[in-house]
């Protein structure tokens, strides 16, 4: 017993287990619930006939609404403290939820679900989060840290699917949601885990005054790398929110049960936590650039191969792992480069303004997919796009393969 509590010390130790795990279920439980909700569209839009296009962009708004967001959750939080913005959040999650069965109908809809967005923004941002964290913990720790911060949203994927495929098939999809307001505020007490607003001694290395900070993300809103990784990023949005927000769709129109969508997003979820974790190791010794270069390839390879394959309940699972193991693995080398180049204190606010573009991703994917498949009936158009921007994500981090020391784009002459 004694060997077992050492191992994990060390594999918890440096701040990652105070601060990485509370922030990992925070964002399971926010993700699991956002990547879940393609499982509502259907039963939605039969009770209400408001249309799977209208609805498609109410959700796309949602996800809009919540990049739009992220960047000012990262300024409130560095002036009231994450505790308190995510707890507010968490609170106004659960209502968002409520508002979503009390407005089913009509114009009111988009707009509840765009603010239940923009309340998980705050609750559960990724931004928000893995900048908390990320300065906290030990710098030899951080790849790991980021890695189980981003395996949350997995996790939650990976339960909470199930859980809202079950309630809806056996109590509707209005009570299925209010248990999801319940489950969202039953994360409450994880927010104490930010009360305290100390960063690691080891990030007094980079400026951390108020003013050092603006200087920074000044220079970075000049430097050509972190539009580069922005401009990733934006794909990583439209491929990820894509999927999530209509492959329960795609199973529904190749003749399959809707059990299946729910253990398609559960699949996912369980390869991404090991994909998270391995990732943020990695990128303590790899090439962060190379990784996302590689990420993106296998991505735009793995719907390639889903495209050319015959549509069986194996293949769609075999689709499920393929996706499953990338699905969130870019998250880890996409803040660890912004960490490199700006330094652990900037990763909230500069990660928060590239989700705005993330989430502008997430807008057209899920809109997008949704306009081609009342329109065509079909899938295939967009696959093609997401192909597409696969490709020209590996082209925009060539650039960055020998990204220098932290903080550098802030010095004179950068």
């Amino acid at each position: 017993m004694r060997r077992i509590g050492s191992l994990l010390r060390r594999f918890l130790g440096g701040g990652v287990g105070a601060f990485a795990l509370p922030a990992a279920m925070l964002l399971a439980v926010v993700l699991g619930q956002r990547s879940s909700f393609g499982l509502f569209l259907s039963p939605i839009n039969t009770a209400t006939a408001i249309g799977f296009a209208t609805l498609s962009l109410a959700v796309a708004a949602g996800q809009l609404a919540t990049g739009l967001v992220q960047p000012v959750c990262g300024v409130l939080a560095e002036r009231f403290g994450t505790a308190r913005v995510t707890a507010i959040g968490i609170v106004l999650f659960a209502l968002g939820n409520v508002a979503i069965v009390l407005a089913p109908a009509g114009a009111a809809f988009p707009v509840v679900v765009a603010l239940a967005g923009v309340a998980g923004a705050a609750a559960g941002g990724a931004p928000l989060l893995l900048g908390a964290v990320g300065e906290r913990v030990a710098p030899e720790r951080r790849g790991l840290a980021l890695g189980i911060v981003s395996a949350g949203g997995s996790a939650g994927q990976l339960t909470i699917a199930p859980v809202a495929q079950t309630a809806i098939a056996a109590a509707g999809w209005m009570n299925a949601m209010l248990l999801m307001a319940a489950l969202t505020l039953s994360t409450m007490p994880l927010a104490a885990a930010f009360r305290a607003r100390r960063a690691h001694p080891a990030s007094a290395a980079h400026p951390n005054t108020a003013a050092s900070r603006a200087a920074i993300r000044r220079a970075a809103m000049r430097d050509p790398r972190y539009w580069l990784v922005t401009a990733g990023f934006f794909t990583c949005g439209f491929h990820v929110s894509f999927l999530t927000a209509h492959m329960p769709g795609v199973i529904d129109a190749c003749g399959m049960p809707a059990a299946l969508a729910g253990a398609w997003l559960a699949i996912v979820g369980a390869c991404n936590i090991a994909g998270s974790i391995v990732s943020g190791i990695l990128m303590q010794t790899r090439s962060m650039a190379h990784m996302l270069m590689a990420l993106y390839a296998a991505r735009g390879a793995g719907v390639l191969l889903f495209m050319l394959a015959p549509k069986t309940p194996v293949i769609m699972l075999l689709f499920a792992l393929w996706m499953g193991v990338s699905y969130m693995a870019t998250m880890p080398p996409t803040a660890g480069l912004l960490v490199r180049l700006y330094g652990p204190g900037n990763l909230a606010a500069l990660l928060g303004l590239a989700m705005l573009f993330h989430q502008v991703g997430s807008f057209l994917g899920v809109w997008l997919g949704g306009v081609a498949f009342e329109v065509s009936g079909h899938y295939d158009w967009i696959w093609a796009l997401d192909i597409v921007l696969a490709l020209a994500a590996v082209a925009l981090h060539v650039p960055l393969r020998d990204t220098a020391s932290a903080g550098d784009a802030a010095r004179p002459g950068r």
